[in-house]
């Protein structure tokens, strides 16, 4: 469980495919902290840390299925991963609730600066089926995007945008997000319980 608060944009050293998975090195101030089996958020992907070789990085394995349903298949070395670890349940919960678990991946189309902030639009495919199953936003409900817990605004059946603040745009790869760009979006867990509720 996480809430979309990331702890750091981390450089993935280096990535190793095989039969079909993919190996991400990845190295970050809190490396040393980890241990094995740790679950840890990569641009809101939950993965589990599979050896810690001490020296100030780690390694997980995205499975094809992942890779399928997510942006991690596009990272190569050098490139910024949004990481959080999992939630601690005495604390708070200052995003929304997070599975780790993404739907599906969606394209930047703008970028708009406003009053020092940038909006970002996205776009998304997703089926009539799907959506009244919950995999979808609503005005003012939350949205995981690269892991990162944000307000939507203009929503549309296959489309949101939602502004970003300078010092979320300093520490998460956000900065890097550009039209064309490739997002993995998480939807709200509670609007898929209630869509699915509706249907009993």
């Amino acid at each position: 469980m996480f809430s979309g608060i990331v702890e750091e944009a981390a450089r993935v050293v280096d990535t190793v495919t095989r039969d079909g998975n993919v190996d991400l090195r990845v190295a970050c101030s809190f490396a040393n902290e980890l241990r094995i089996d740790q679950s840890v958020a990569h641009n809101g992907v939950c993965l589990t840390v599979v050896d810690l070789p001490g020296d100030g990085t780690y390694t997980v394995t995205a499975i094809r299925e992942t890779l399928d349903r997510s942006n991690l298949g596009l990272l190569k070395a050098g490139d910024e991963v949004n990481l959080e670890r999992s939630m601690m349940m005495n604390g708070r919960l200052d995003g929304h609730i997070v599975q780790g678990h993404v739907d599906t991946t969606a394209t930047c189309v703008d970028v708009e600066e406003v009053e020092g902030s940038k909006y970002f639009k996205f776009e998304y495919e997703v089926s009539p089926e799907m959506a009244r199953k919950g995999y979808m936003t609503v005005e003012k409900g939350s949205v995981t995007v690269n892991g990162v817990s944000l307000t939507v605004c203009d929503s549309t059946l296959t489309s949101f945008r939602v502004a970003i603040i300078p010092y979320t745009m300093e520490h998460t790869n956000f900065k890097h997000i550009v039209p064309g760009s490739k997002v993995n979006l998480e939807f709200d867990i509670i609007g898929k319980y209630l869509a699915r509720l509706q249907e009993i």
